[in-house]
Formats: C-alpha cells, sequence, structure tokens
C-alpha cells in the first residue's frame, strides 16, 4: 500500500504523529523512509482514520532532505498536545511524479538498520499476502503454522500496517 495513517514504531510502543505543522516536506521524508516513489502528499485530520493508543510525535518540520522523520526537526517523543482526530497521513502515490530511487539499485544504505523482529510477507500475489517472515540474528525466517490463528493473521498485518 501506498498510502495510509503514519504510524511509528518508539520504546515497544506504536504510535501515531500529530498533524500540527504536517506538510507534503515531512511527507516526502516518509515515502524516502519507506522506499517509496511518486508525488508525497500529506493529509491532516485523522483522513485515513483515527489511530489508537498513544500519540507519539508532534510538530514534525522537516526539510525534505532528510533520510528519516528522526532527522526532523519535532516535539520529543510523547510531548504532544493533540487528539487522534489530528492523526497524520501520507500518501506516496506510485501513478505520479518520478522515482525516488532507481528501483535497480534501492539505495539500501540510506534505509534504518532491520530491527530484531521486524516482518514482511514474501512470495505473494500482491504486496498485501504472502508467507509471514521474521527478521531475526541477521536473517529473515519463516514462521511454523502450529497453533496460527486468524488472531496471529491480525497483529502481522496491524504491524505491516494493514487494517
Amino acid at each position: 500500500s501506498f498510502e495510509g495513517r503514519v504510524e511509528v514504531y518508539h520504546d515497544g510502543k506504536w504510535g501515531t504523529i500529530c498533524d500540527d505543522q504536517w506538510d507534503d516536506r515531512d511527507a516526502e521524508v516518509v515515502c524516502r523512509q519507506l522506499g517509496l516513489s511518486g508525488t508525497p502528499k500529506a493529509l491532516s485530520w485523522a483522513h485515513y482514520g483515527q489511530g489508537s493508543g498513544p500519540i507519539l510525535l508532534d510538530e514534525v518540520q522537516c526539510s525534505g532532505n532528510e533520510l528519516s522523520l528522526d532527522q526532523c526537526k519535532k516535539s520529543d517523543w510523547g510531548q504532544q498536545n493533540c487528539d487522534h482526530i489530528e492523526d497524520a497521513g501520507v500518501s506516496c502515490d506510485p501513478f505520479t511524479g518520478v522515482p525516488l530511487f532507481s528501483p535497480a539499485e534501492c539505495c539500501r544504505f540510506l534505509l534504518p538498520p532491520l530491527a530484531e523482529g521486524a516482518v514482511r510477507l514474501a512470495g505473494g500475489r500482491s504486496p498485501s499476502e504472502g508467507r509471514v517472515e521474521v527478521y531475526y540474528n541477521g536473517d529473515w525466517g519463516t514462521v511454523c503454522d502450529d497453533g496460527w490463528t486468524d488472531l496471529g493473521a491480525q497483529v502481522i498485518c496491524r504491524q505491516l500496517g494493514f487494517r
């Protein structure tokens, strides 16, 4: 998916970003951080729905050249004066604009290192389906289906940003 509510992971928790000061330069950084091309567009007022849990960032002010949101000027983690009606979103529409990277090179060195426990879907017919893989100890591995239920699938889908 190339659009949605922006959520960040910090200190063991997923949370949203408040849309105060949120603009297309911030969206450009999010799209770059996710490796998505197209025209970055910032969306405000919970355009993609209200999140739940903590609001982790506020007053994000990127120049547009940063490699990740962590490099942008922003409030301290957890310091905010917002409600979820102000959750920030982005669209990185691949059908507009020019690629941010050439697909062959994909600038892996620009992406943050993978965290232990990161998940991905592999081998599916679309980005929203496939075999669940987990990053551990420097390698991607599969998940055994013993005891696998719809609840586990829901957790993985949420972790990947799907509803």
